[in-house]
């Protein structure tokens, strides 16, 4: 059993930061990919950045967003600067898991609800 917690969402004004993060637990052998995805209301998931050796990013967030990993504690953070309303969303943390039974998945955290103000 391998589950994703997140934290560090919550409400803050346009022009702010707020640094997620996201720690993965159980009987995990490996992680490749880790990821961040977003939903606002009435739209689809989305990706927003990625990162195995190399970090990718949404359009959306280049040169706002940071993604790193720290592989000896299982956990990725998304730093966000420069915060817009329209970044307003649930933040859902993913991971491709390899678990000590040497069994893939993909895993997803419950979410964290970020709201940029006006």
């Amino acid at each position: 059993q391998v589950q994703l917690v997140e934290s560090g969402g919550g409400l803050v004004q346009a022009g702010g930061s707020l640094r997620l993060s996201c720690a993965a637990s159980g009987s995990i052998f490996s992680i490749n990919d880790m990821g961040w995805y977003r939903q606002a209301p009435g739209n689809q998931r989305e990706l927003v950045a990625s990162i195995t050796r190399e970090a990718k990013y949404a359009d959306s967030v280049e040169g706002r967003f940071s993604i790193s990993r720290d592989n000896a504690k299982n956990t990725v953070y998304l730093q966000m600067n420069s915060l817009k309303p329209e970044d307003t969303a649930v933040y859902y943390c993913n991971a491709d898991v390899v678990a000590t039974t040497r069994a893939r998945f993909i895993v997803w955290g419950q979410g964290t609800l970020v709201t940029v103000s006006s």
